[in-house]
């Protein structure tokens, strides 16, 4: 990807497209280079390209580090700009995230992200604080984004190689989470699902920020952590859990927990360990 990026000229009519489409997403700092924009815009006509080429409806893609070593952008913005149209994409490779995603954005119509399970807020026992470095879809931040560097590997590799992350606070407004994930003793998938808000709670951090209240929200990560679930959690603006509730568990089968109506967080059902063979070392 990185090589057919690097092959792209510099006067290619899709390109310069794709650069006017970078500068009208959001607000980009006045220290930024020309050239970061131009490279940052081969990288999205790459993978707009590859995406086509190969029918895909969602994608995850490795977000650092090797991009910002080899190639010298990030892939935020690339992936923002993918949500936006309805092609989710997720970080750090996550391939159940971007399932996840896919999921929420059929039932509500609506561009999700994927986030961390990150931060207590306070003593607040139903708030956290869910971030990404910037790969939030511009509707999901529901304003007009900064997009600038990744703020901690830019401090670590070097700013110049680190333009293209999307920068905002999440509004304020109800929202769906929703976690596939794979359990590989069990030979099936497994489901999280719920309810929430996002709220205008004030965080001074940088990236995409978004301050969630969910309810016996201690509960929901019991369940999470208990289970083995990723930190990762595909989220979209408003409440579609109904929807894809009725998806898993009328027409896929699989193994859902839906933290709004179940009493209280239970095991993921898993089958018996194998016993171990005599004589392993």
């Amino acid at each position: 990807m990185m090589g057919a990026a690097n092959r792209l000229s510099d006067s290619d009519p899709d390109l310069l497209a794709k650069m006017e489409r970078i500068k009208a997403y959001g607000r980009i700092p006045a220290h930024i280079q020309p050239a970061q924009i131009l490279r940052q815009a081969k990288w999205s006509l790459t993978v707009d390209r590859w995406i086509v080429e190969n029918g895909c409806d969602a994608s995850a893609i490795q977000c650092w580090r090797s991009l910002q070593d080899n190639f010298g952008c990030a892939t935020c913005v690339t992936m923002s700009m993918m949500g936006e149209e309805l092609m989710p994409s997720a970080c750090e490779v996550d391939i159940m995230g971007a399932l996840s995603m896919y999921a929420l954005a059929l039932a509500s119509g609506a561009p999700p992200a994927i986030l961390d399970w990150n931060n207590n807020f306070a003593r607040e026992p139903d708030m956290c604080v869910c971030t990404h470095c910037g790969n939030f879809p511009k509707k999901f931040i529901g304003d007009t984004p900064e997009i600038g560097e990744l703020d901690v590997l830019g401090e670590t590799i070097g700013r110049e190689k680190c333009f293209g992350a999307v920068k905002g606070k999440v509004k304020a407004g109800p929202m769906t989470y929703f976690r596939v994930s794979s359990d590989d003793r069990a030979g099936t998938l497994k489901a999280y699902l719920g309810q929430g808000e996002f709220t205008d709670d004030p965080y001074g951090m940088d990236g995409g920020i978004a301050v969630c209240r969910v309810p016996r929200l201690r509960n929901l990560m019991r369940f999470v952590t208990q289970n083995g679930f990723e930190h990762h959690v595909a989220m979209v603006r408003g409440h579609h859990a109904e929807v894809v509730n009725e998806a898993l568990t009328r027409y896929l089968g699989w193994p859902l927990y839906d933290h709004d109506t179940a009493p209280e967080p239970m095991l993921v059902p898993r089958p018996p360990a194998p016993p171990l063979l005599k004589g392993l070392r």
